[in-house]
């Protein structure tokens, strides 16, 4: 295997930095770096966007939490997907028509303008980075302690995230968001190649889906239905991960900034329907893997489940190209989060008069070294700390939403009770405050409370939602059409 690991592996790290000095060769400006040329078509902006949502706990994590928690993994997911991506088109056609009328740099920068304090700035910035650091982390954390766990007498696992967090800086910092939407590309089709040549010998193992299901009933029949085994997916639990899935193109930066710079509305819409059909056929591998670990590796750590079905199992070109789909997994989302905290932090020191390139680069060097030492401490439960971030990230979501639709400057109380709400959600995950309201599930309570807070600030401001948006989305495409 070793062979055949250094072999992929050089191949995977050549074409990693050829696109970054291609992608280096053809930028010209600082808006260049940072918006990568601001025209994505339709296959560039699926893959990039796939490879972006998709990472190591989709590898890694959905099948371990296939195999432990059972079926309603799927409804965790998969539909919480489906919404997100029909929320693509109407969110996105909104805030492009925002950008179009500023000069987007980002969203912190584009949130001071849209509410006239900087506090709107600091405060989404703060979000960003107390919740997507420990994201890249888990990314880094997940293939280390694989890539430890399968070669032990190689390197410790804080020298596997040193190299990883290190591949992924020189080809980021050389090209800028270019590079990373070219490896992107390449990277998305690597993952999901993958990920379904080992999900069919998986399948050959039972004979068929029925014989699948039939063996995971015998293991335990809990599985096959919610809550699941461990009583995880509770109606709460659903709720409160559906809201955090939806929000994840308003709240996480580097997915606004892929629907402001793709092509057209046109181009999105049709990057939306490709990206619900990423999806299913992304989590459709991961669920026959994870029901193949139920009956199989049942009772067996994570590490035993996920090193003997991704690597002893197989043959020797296929455990090499796993290893090198697991780092694709973990770069192709680490190095987009941390671009865009470099980005947001720029978007923030523009309206200070101070555009320096420099800054920036060593803003994403800092990121990186935040995320490295995240990464040695962090946890193994790499799902639950994936939704962790997502819930912290979407708490920042009406506050978003109020400043794109208003039209005019929304309240500025929203910007205050949004800090309160992520410092209060904060706490909780530190233990400092309980995770549950009386019945109600603290991330759940501080939404809706901060939903329904932003609402009634914007009607009192009557600053509500443009009526004119209404038509101008129909009107629009019937010209693009």
């Amino acid at each position: 295997m070793n062979i055949w690991l250094f072999l992929i592996g050089g191949v995977y790290l050549f074409i990693l930095f050829s696109l970054g000095f291609r992608s280096w060769k053809r930028t010209k400006s600082a808006e260049d770096y940072i918006l990568g040329g601001s025209s994505l078509g339709m296959f560039v902006a699926l893959l990039t966007f796939a490879a972006t949502l998709f990472s190591t706990f989709t590898l890694m994590g959905m099948p371990d939490f296939f195999r432990v928690h059972g079926v309603g993994a799927w409804i965790f997911l998969a539909i919480s997907d489906a919404a997100m991506f029909f929320f693509i088109l109407w969110f996105g056609f909104h805030l492009r028509k925002r950008a179009a009328s500023l000069k987007y740099e980002g969203m912190s920068g584009m949130l001071v303008k849209l509410y006239g304090t900087n506090w709107a700035g600091y405060v989404f910035f703060a979000g960003a980075f107390l919740f997507l650091i420990p994201y890249v982390a888990i990314q880094i954390r997940g293939i280390a302690i694989f890539l430890n766990a399968f070669f032990p007498d190689a390197l410790p696992a804080w020298g596997w995230s040193l190299g990883i967090v290190t591949i992924m800086l020189m080809y980021s910092e050389l090209g800028g968001l270019r590079a990373i939407i070219y490896c992107d590309v390449f990277q998305g089709t690597l993952l999901l190649a993958v990920i379904w040549v080992i999900a069919f010998g998986c399948l050959r193992y039972f004979g068929g889906v029925e014989d699948l299901f039939m063996q995971v009933k015998a293991v335990d029949e809990r599985l096959l239905s919610t809550p699941g085994p461990n009583g995880l997916f509770t109606p709460q639990f659903l709720i409160a991960s559906f809201i955090a899935i939806l929000f994840i193109p308003v709240t996480q930066p580097q997915v606004a900034t892929r629907l402001v710079i793709v092509r057209s509305s046109r181009t999105m819409h049709h990057m939306a329907v490709g990206l619900g059909i990423f999806t299913f056929l992304i989590l459709i591998p991961t669920a026959i893997i994870g029901f193949y670990g139920s009956v199989k590796y049942s009772g067996a750590s994570t590490a035993e489940f996920l090193s003997g079905v991704l690597l002893h199992e197989q043959i020797d070109i296929i455990a090499a190209l796993v290893v090198v789909g697991l780092l694709a997994a973990a770069t192709s989302t680490a190095d987009s989060q941390l671009f865009a905290l470099g980005t947001e932090l720029r978007s923030l020191l523009t309206l200070r008069g101070n555009s320096n390139l420099i800054y920036t680069r060593i803003a994403i060097l800092s990121f990186g070294a935040a995320a490295l030492v995240f990464s040695v401490l962090s946890s193994d439960q790499l799902v639950l700390l994936a939704r962790v971030s997502f819930a912290g990230t979407a708490l920042m979501g009406p506050m978003i939403m109020a400043a794109v639709f208003s039209a005019k400057k929304a309240g500025k109380e929203i910007v205050a009770i949004t800090g309160l709400g992520l410092f209060l959600f904060l706490l909780s995950q530190l233990g400092l405050v309980p995770s549950m309201v009386g019945p109600i599930r603290l991330d759940l309570l501080l939404f809706l409370s901060l939903g329904a807070i932003t609402a009634m600030s914007a009607f009192l401001n009557k600053g509500a939602v443009n009526e004119a948006m209404a038509g101008e989305y129909s009107s629009e495409m019937a010209e693009e059409v």
